[in-house]
């Protein structure tokens, strides 16, 4: 099993059993203090949940210069969202993992390799590095992205959001305008808001 050395900033409720189960990934080149906002207006949001804040964990996503790949840091990341899940007794379903940047990147890269694993995905400023070919059936798909981003453009974002309609997928776009590369206050809300009033398309399908 690959693993990557990983500490984590843990933001846990006194609830005995939380629920759901939040895993904040950053961008790279930044540290997993980056995610505190967004991580204390999940733990606002949702009372009972626990949020946790992994550094190491993302990181550069090529494939040279010594760096590991971004199978090797999927297959890291599936294996930490498995440990957690165990440790607060979670199921897939109530976990949801957000990731800013490569984070985002990191995380919709988890949810085509391992559909299922987690619930939710809410990719902030990032797209896959490899287009899928098919869509998660068991993973709701939140893309939010800023209209001015330099490092992502939105229209990158866009096509990504139009494939994955394509695919039949369950999954969101929103686009905050006069945005960057940055985790906006606009889109954080928007976040939590898609959290709390979207509910899965699977569940739907299944009536």
């Amino acid at each position: 099993m690959n693993s990557l050395d990983t500490e984590a900033i843990e933001l846990l409720s006194a609830a005995a059993s939380p629920r759901p189960l939040f895993v904040l990934l950053h961008d790279e080149g930044g540290v997993a203090a980056d995610m505190l906002v967004m991580g204390n207006l999940l733990g606002d949001a949702f009372a009972e949940a626990a949020v946790l804040i992994p550094e190491g964990l993302v990181g550069p996503l090529g494939t040279g210069n010594g760096y590991p790949s971004l199978s090797t840091r999927v297959e890291a990341l599936a294996a930490y969202l498995r440990g957690q899940q165990q440790r607060f007794d979670v199921l897939q379903s109530d976990t949801a993992l957000v990731g800013f940047g490569a984070g985002a990147t990191l995380a919709l890269a988890l949810s085509d390799a391992h559909d299922g694993l987690v619930g939710r995905v809410l990719a902030f400023g990032g797209s896959y590095q490899a287009w899928p070919d098919k869509a998660p059936s068991l993973t709701t798909l939140h893309l939010l992205h800023g209209q001015n981003d330099p490092v992502v453009p939105v229209g990158v974002a866009r096509k990504g959001f139009e494939l994955l309609m394509a695919l039949n997928a369950d999954a969101t776009l929103d686009v905050a305008a006069s945005v960057g590369h940055e985790l906006h206050p606009a889109l954080m809300d928007q976040a939590v808001t898609r959290l709390q009033t979207c509910v899965p398309l699977r569940h739907w399908r299944a009536v």
